[in-house]
Parts: structure tokens; sequence; C-alpha cells
């Protein structure tokens, strides 16, 4: 029973010298890892904080790699392409039904603002979809019977078209969407604190570098179709939601003197021509934010609030031109909270 005893006590000893020299250590910091890289015709950077400081940027290519094949129309063999293409034997699979889903319920909410069936209007305004023309005003008339959110529907993971002519465009959602699913990535491998950000569309939780929440600038919207002109007009400060600004002073051009911007209004065929310059869009996911954010230049000022602040846990921020041409600013109640001083 002695030498039990005293067995017993030199393992207790030693567990006890074990955990002091433990204590005693340097702690060795995991620092926070930062990614960068090219997708869906713009570029990415991941800041996250990975507890064993693995690196993670072969999983997010891979996975940015896979959402191209399904949702990228620059992609000829993707989901989306094919279905543009009336090919019947593509099959949605789940980042597409998850665009889909989004998009529907954002069209019902902003009262089809939101449509990603503008596809035609796109390309036939010389945006997206590979083409450039911007040498006449389309035929507007010719391509609305087939653009409404209505005509479309998923069933047993094919789309079904009322209209073969009818094409999706998942570009006002998609990068959104794509944010959402790296920080999904991220979490699977135990990040809790990290900022996704993929063509300006942001994903935020935890804190940053600095054990802050994530400090985010929200452009002026200054006209500039080369993007190579900033300047902030505010600073953010947010956490655990997504984030996007859309505007009309980035992708436009000028014809017989008229200018023409990206966001086309379903209804009408025609880019949006209204005083609101950009909106900015916190919400619990990027893809709402995204999808929202262009919903909200197409309705203006005024309906983008009255939208909005029947959205939970939606709040936006929107800078329009006044009546004495100065830019103005006005945001609902919620989103004071992340307004920086």
């Amino acid at each position: 029973m002695k030498n039990k005893s005293l067995i017993y006590s030199t393992f207790a000893l030693l567990l006890l010298i074990i955990a002091l020299v433990f204590k005693f250590l340097p702690k060795q910091e995991t620092k926070y890892i930062q990614n960068e890289g090219n997708t869906q015709g713009t570029t990415y950077s991941v800041i996250y904080l990975q507890p064993q400081g693995i690196d993670l940027q072969n999983k997010i290519d891979k996975r940015l790699h896979e959402f191209d094949l399904s949702l990228s129309t620059y992609i000829p063999a993707s989901i989306i392409s094919r279905i543009n293409q009336n090919d019947t034997t593509v099959r949605t699979d789940t980042d597409f039904e998850d665009m889909y889903n989004e998009a529907k319920l954002v069209s019902e909410k902003s009262h089809g603002a939101f449509d990603i069936t503008v596809g035609p209007l796109v390309k036939a305004w010389g945006f997206g979809f590979g083409n450039s023309n911007h040498s006449k005003i389309p035929n507007v008339k010719e391509i609305l019977p087939y653009i409404g959110y209505q005509k479309i529907r998923i069933k047993n993971h094919k789309l079904i078209k009322d209209d073969p002519r009818i094409m999706v465009d998942a570009n006002a959602l998609a990068q959104g969407q794509s944010s959402d699913i790296i920080a999904k990535l991220l979490e699977t491998n135990n990040c809790k604190n990290y900022m996704v950000e993929i063509g300006g569309e942001i994903v935020c939780k935890g804190v940053n570098p600095s054990g802050k929440n994530w400090q985010i600038g929200v452009d002026k919207p200054i006209d500039d179709s080369t993007c190579t002109k900033t300047e902030l007009q505010t600073v953010l400060s947010i956490t655990n939601c997504g984030l996007t600004t859309s505007g009309n002073y980035r992708k436009y051009y000028y014809l017989n003197g008229k200018k023409y911007a990206h966001e086309i209004d379903p209804h009408s065929g025609y880019p949006v021509v209204r005083d609101l310059l950009s909106a900015t869009v916190v919400a619990p996911t990027c893809i709402e934010a995204d999808a929202y954010a262009t919903a909200f230049m197409i309705l203006g000022v005024d309906s983008s609030l009255h939208v909005c602040k029947r959205l939970p846990n939606v709040d936006c921020y929107l800078i329009y031109k006044g009546k004495d041409g100065r830019n103005q600013i006005v945001y609902t109640d919620g989103f004071k909270k992340y307004l920086t001083k």
C-alpha cells in the first residue's frame, strides 16, 4: 500500500510540475490570417482568426470555384448559364436554390423592384452577360413581356420558365451570397472572429485584430466609371451582420449626353433616374443586404425607407441629391448604432 501511495504522490507531484511549467511558459498568440484573391470578375479579402493558425485559402478558393459553377453568368457551363441557354438537362443545386428563394422573397417585399429575370434588360442595355454595346437605346417594349419573377419557379430541382426567352441574372445578390458562404466555411473551421469581403459585399463576426468591432468605410457617391476615385462618406462600426452598398456612380455610361446606370427598373425596363445616389444596407445576412441595396436603388428614398422599416433587423443609410443639388443623408433609426463618432 505504501508503494502505491508513493506512486500516486509522485504522479500528482509530476502533474503539478507540468501544470506550473505550462502556466509560466510565454503564451503563443494566434495571429489573424488574411487571404486575398480573384473571383466572380472581382477580388476578395478574408481576414480571420483560426485558433490553430491554419491557413484556409485553399478551402476558400475551392468553395468559391464551386459557387461559380452554379451562379456565374461568365462561365458557359455553369448552372445559371445553362438555364439561360434553355438546357433541359440541367438541375439546380443548393447554391442556386438558396439564391432563388432569397430573390423571390425580396421581390415580394420590394413589390417587384428586385427581380432576377431582369437579365435580358441588363444585356440589352450593355451591362453584364459579356455585352458592352452602348451605341443605341434598346427596344424595351419587345423585352418587357418576358420580364417578371412570377414567370419562373423551381420544381424537382429544375427551373421552369413561362417563356424560353426569360434569362436569370443573379449578379445583384450572388456576391453577397458568396460572402455568406465563405463566412459559413470559416465557422465550420472554428473561426469566431472574421471579416469576409467579396466585391465590396461584407460579412463580419466577432472582433477585428484590435479587439474592436470591424470598421467599414462607406464611399461618397462620386461618378467614376474607372473605380479609381474614392473618398469616404463615413465609417461604420459593425459585427455579426452583412453589409452592402449599391450605387449608380460606378457602372454607367453616357449616350447622347444622358447618363445610363446599371440599375434597371424591371417595371419600366429603363435604368433608374432618381435622386438616390447610393444605398447602404445592414442585414443579418449579406445576400439579404445585397438584394435590398439593389431594390432600394430602384425604389428611391421614400419607398426604400417605407420598405426597410418593415423588415426585421434590416437598416439602411441613403445618400441622395437634395433640391439644392447638394448631397443629403437619411437613415433608419436602427442604423444609428453603426455610426462612429
